[in-house]
């Protein structure tokens, strides 16, 4: 039987959904453009493929409905009774079976409708014709409005239902309500199944796995069972009845020996009695719980009179199965007890059903008609006798090595490790094992050598210099006596001073501290400079070059700037100052400016050529660059001009740019035509 994943299935949309999704994804996948000139197989054409369009959507969408659903005749036997008892397996049919006849109507009804589109003489009776298709199929689908909405609840609970395999190991505890059950399920899984001291908390199936011999068990806890009629159980209990009747798993009865469940063990004894036809078949074990409470030995003779009847059907029940094949029934364990509260005696519980179970399911399949198939595949395969020994009588053959290791360590002559050897080095981080030792070489005394290094395809020692030393005493020889040659050069320095007064020492002094300052900033920069932005000259002032500084860096050394700052000051011009100025002096039209020596400077003219002349100075500052193609200085004044008229356009345009959001068209033709008849509605459908 196929395994469902009930936790797959897709939305199941309402009715008016349906149509509203199968419609837009027309108009999306489709043309919406018809003009009343074209030919009339074009117009039939357009619409016949409007009509096969959503006729395909709609089998698309309710075939996928149709598949994802399990369907009760192929899905297993427990998941077939589950599906009647929680929604009513007639019911359920009866809505999937509506769909199906929805969509072989809904295909009937496209095919008649293209019969008829195939003889439209007229844009206006094709276009009926489409729409007349397209109604009768959204009115099938109105219909089907309460199975869609049905199937939609269903679809909703089944993904909350658990993911039972029937066919794996299991473990089902059952019994009566408040009896322990969910309480036995926590301490043997990883699951958290809701406890609390009244009846019914659990009201569906929980599934909780845990690990026993490298295997994964389920472990099933089960909704509490009445001893009433099967037809009087509500659909909590028949959900119990229904595991019980359909796994194939070891069934643990948890029996409240202490009573604080409201039920007698009488009552218990007897609902026992009432569902032993649903234990054939399963290894069955009797769970005493709550000992904590009330022990096995404080029973009253009536009470221990009524567990062993149980223990006694228990056994019937484990005899009539797979255990009465291998003859061993009696001797298996029925009755155990145990308490969830302080897990006294649980894992002994767990282990007992488990390995009751694997004997039973190896039993099982021994005793079925296909371990014959099995049996035919296995061949055994047996020794031949050679050189005339049997084979038998060859006796152990134990290496060497392996014999000398067994002699050494019966006469107390163990052989260190590796780790002993650390241990008496200085231990981990300090000793470094010797891996040479171990190398098998045809000279022993190979092992020790120095390994060749290779590099690029040759071994570095062959470009070792035997006179390296040598030659590196001759370097330290030639760097001594530079040294030495350094230290009389300063001497000789120093005795060259030796004519200047104390003021005049200490002044060179500084400058020579201040010289190698410079020089090691100087040698700094151009190490660096690819790492540091370039200041213009125009930033001198940032960076501390100026007059004022120059004076006080001089002055601290002794020597007079004024003379410096005044040459730098009457170097300097303000072109706008000495036009006024002139202007003052000289007249409108410009005069002959006498400079401070009574030589005439150059003559300026205030007219409309000086200001000409100030714009080609401008101008003329763009100095054409070199391999740009042009030939002069007018040629680039030329390209700067044109390249601004150029510009001028995008400039008044504003906002529209390369990167500017721009909407070139308000309202787009197809979307504001074609869409509305003459005297009909804006409905896109």
């Amino acid at each position: 039987m196929p395994t469902y994943n009930l936790k797959t299935i897709g939305v199941v949309p309402g009715a008016k959904d349906f149509i509203d999704i199968v419609l837009s994804k027309t108009q999306r996948g489709t043309p919406t453009v018809v003009h009343n000139g074209w030919a009339i197989q074009r117009i039939r054409q357009f619409y016949m493929r409007k009509v096969k369009f959503t006729q395909q959507n709609w089998n698309e969408k309710l075939s996928q409905i149709l598949e994802e659903f399990p369907k009760v005749e192929d899905i297993h036997p427990f998941y077939a009774d589950l599906l009647n008892v929680l929604y009513d397996k007639d019911h359920y049919k009866l809505a999937l079976g509506q769909l199906n006849t929805a969509r072989n109507l809904i295909d009937r009804v496209a095919q008649d409708y293209i019969r008829l589109l195939k003889y439209g003489d007229s844009l206006y009776r094709c276009k009926e014709l489409k729409r007349a298709a397209l109604g009768r199929m959204c009115t099938l689908m109105k219909r089907q409005g309460p199975s869609l909405a049905y199937l939609e609840q269903v679809r909703q609970h089944m993904s909350r239902l658990p993911s039972i395999d029937p066919n794996t190991r299991t473990l089902l505890l059952c019994g009566y309500p408040n009896v322990g059950k969910s309480s036995m399920m926590n301490k043997l899984t990883r699951a958290d199944v809701e406890v609390q001291p009244y009846a019914f908390t659990t009201k569906s199936l929980y599934v909780g796995h845990t690990d026993y011999k490298y295997l994964r068990w389920q472990v099933i806890d089960t909704p509490g069972i009445l001893d009433r009629p099967l037809e009087e159980r509500n659909t909590i209990e028949m959900q119990s009845i229904t595991a019980l009747a359909h796994l194939r798993a070891a069934v643990l009865y948890l029996v409240d020996i202490s009573e604080q469940c409201g039920y007698s063990i009488a009552q218990q004894a007897a609902l026992f009695h009432s569902i032993k036809p649903l234990f054939a078949n399963k290894p069955v074990l009797i769970v005493v719980n709550k000992i904590d409470a009330r022990r096995m030995e404080d029973l009253a003779d009536a009470d221990r009179q009524l567990v062993d009847d149980m223990v006694t059907e228990a056994r019937k029940i484990s005899n009539g199965g797979a255990a009465a094949m291998a003859g061993d029934g009696a001797d298996e364990t029925i009755l155990m007890a145990m308490s969830t509260l302080n897990e006294e005696g649980v894992m002994a519980v767990k282990q007992v059903a488990c390995d009751r179970l694997l004997n039973f399911r190896v039993e099982m399949k021994v005793a079925g008609k296909r371990i014959g198939d099995v049996l035919n595949k296995i061949h055994v395969a047996q020794p031949r006798p050679r050189d005339g020994v049997a084979p038998g009588s060859r006796p152990p053959v134990i290496p060497p090595g392996v014999a000398e290791a067994r002699a050494r360590r019966a006469v107390g002559e163990v052989k260190k490790t590796e780790r002993d050897l650390q241990e008496e080095n200085g231990g981990a981080g300090v000793y470094s094992a010797d891996l040479r030792k171990h190398f098998l070489l045809e000279n022993p005394e190979w092992k020790y050598d120095i390994m060749p290094e290779i590099m690029d395809g040759h071994n570095v020692l062959d470009f070792v210099d035997p006179d390296i030393e040598a030659k590196l005493a001759e370097l330290e020889r030639e760097e001594a006596e530079l040294e030495a040659q350094f230290e009389a050069e300063g001497a000789m320095e120093d005795e060259d001073d030796e004519g200047l007064t104390e003021e005049q020492q200490e002044d060179l002094k500084a400058i020579r501290a201040r010289k190698r300052v410079l020089v090691s900033e100087h040698r700094s920069k151009k190490n660096s400079h690819r790492n540091q932005a370039v200041l213009p000259a125009k930033l001198a002032n940032a960076r501390g070059r100026t007059a004022e500084a120059m004076t006080r860096s001089l002055g601290a050394l002794g020597i007079d700037a004024s003379k410096v700052v005044d040459r730098v000051r009457s170097q300097s011009r303000g072109r706008k100052r000495e036009r006024s100025a002139s202007k003052a002096r000289g007249g409108e039209d410009g005069d002959v400016e006498m400079g401070e020596d009574g030589g005439k400077s150059k003559k300026r003219v205030h007219s409309s050529k000086s200001r000409s002349m100030s714009r080609g100075r401008s101008l003329s500052l763009a100095e054409p660059r070199p391999g740009s193609g042009l030939k002069d200085v007018a040629q680039r004044n030329k390209g700067i001009k044109m390249a601004d008229r150029a510009q001028r356009r995008m400039n008044k345009m504003a906002k529209v740019g390369e990167s500017d959001r721009a909407i070139p068209t308000k309202m787009p033709k197809h979307l504001f035509s074609g869409k509305k008849p003459g005297h009909g509605t804006r409905n896109r459908r």
